[in-house]
């Protein structure tokens, strides 16, 4: 259920004019005195709305890069993705947060969404810096109906939605490294992890939780770890303005339930691959494919209908590489 502050900024946005208390009131089934709160409340956090006379209520201006569930909720159109959200100033991690609720019964869609994290996770256990005021942390849970050896695909499939959800937003041209990672100008700006439940006595998948971690608006690289500066970077150092979060939070939410949507429906990648590939960092060039059983040179030739990279090698021999069993960088550094 939405708070009455993001159902008076809905009301307000979805306008664009003046709206009556009445109005507000019987959209709403709350009384004016409850309006007029909920009003005084959005101006003291800096929503600039005009109040005039026999006219009732507009909304002219939103503080800069305000980031809280009324804002996130007041510009949400899409059916299920972030329909329930749980929003956080400050959590350990929006993955377990997502995986307790689902535990708990929670719709397909439930969005854990965080200012910052104290714990957040990546990729075999690297710790993602998760600063208040500059990033967006989110996870979705989704109940596919699926079995478990398509699940992997879900995790490129919010790549391109992350990528595309960025290009529209902020202008930039994004990149992917295969499989998950968003890069701009050959530096990270997004990370993806995806967590898979099972039911253990019919092997079945009892839930999906997808987190993403946006660099939006840091300001240099002093303001990443050290041991990442050379390869972090934010949206706001490439495109040198600042980015609302909420506005790309929606951007990325409403482009994931469509591609999923196109996913689900052939649960596979080959309705989407085109556009994931036309992200694809190094495709048609080297690449090193960093596996345990022994370390080789290729030549990117794209993605395969279920998301495995097409590696080439010199003897012209095709070798599907599996995300999550190796590491695949460019020959001369991170992409």
């Amino acid at each position: 259920m939405k708070t009455d502050r993001s159902d008076i900024l809905t009301c307000l946005r979805e306008s664009g004019d003046y709206v009556s208390g009445q109005q507000l009131c019987d959209r709403l089934s709350v009384s004016r005195t409850a309006v007029w709160k909920v009003i005084n409340q959005l101006k003291e956090e800096g929503y600039q709305i005009e109040s005039v006379p026999r006219k009732g209520y507009r909304l002219i201006e939103s503080p800069e890069d305000v980031y809280s569930e009324s804002e996130i909720v007041s510009r949400l159109h899409t059916k299920w993705a972030g329909r329930k959200l749980h929003f956080f100033e400050s959590t350990g991690s929006t993955n377990p947060d997502a995986k307790r609720f689902a535990e708990e019964g929670e719709p397909h869609g439930t969005t854990v969404v965080a200012d910052s994290q104290t714990a957040g996770k990546g990729r075999r256990g690297r710790v993602w810096e998760s600063p208040a005021g500059t990033s967006i942390y989110f996870t979705i849970v989704l109940r596919p109906k699926f079995n478990p050896e398509k699940a992997s695909m879900v995790t490129l499939v919010m790549a391109l939605s992350v990528a595309e959800a960025i290009c529209e937003v902020t202008g930039l041209s994004t990149g992917i490294k295969w499989p998950n990672d968003i890069v701009v100008n050959g530096k990270k700006v997004v990370g993806i992890l995806t967590e898979l439940s099972m039911t253990p006595e019919l092997n079945e998948i009892q839930f999906l939780v997808a987190g993403v971690g946006v660099n939006v608006n840091q300001e240099s690289a002093a303001d990443f770890p050290e041991e990442i500066r050379e390869t972090a970077t934010s949206l706001r150092m490439e495109s040198g303005k600042n980015i609302s979060r909420a506005i790309l939070l929606e951007r990325i939410l409403a482009r994931f339930e469509e591609d999923y949507e196109i996913f689900e429906r052939t649960l596979d990648l080959l309705t989407l691959k085109a556009r994931y590939e036309s992200h694809l960092v190094g495709i048609n060039a080297g690449v090193r494919v960093l596996d345990p059983a022994g370390e080789y040179n290729g030549t990117s030739r794209g993605i395969s209908d279920t998301g495995e990279l097409i590696v080439e090698r010199e003897n012209g021999e095709r070798i599907l590489v599996y995300a999550g069993e190796v590491s695949v960088r460019g020959l001369y550094g991170y992409v």
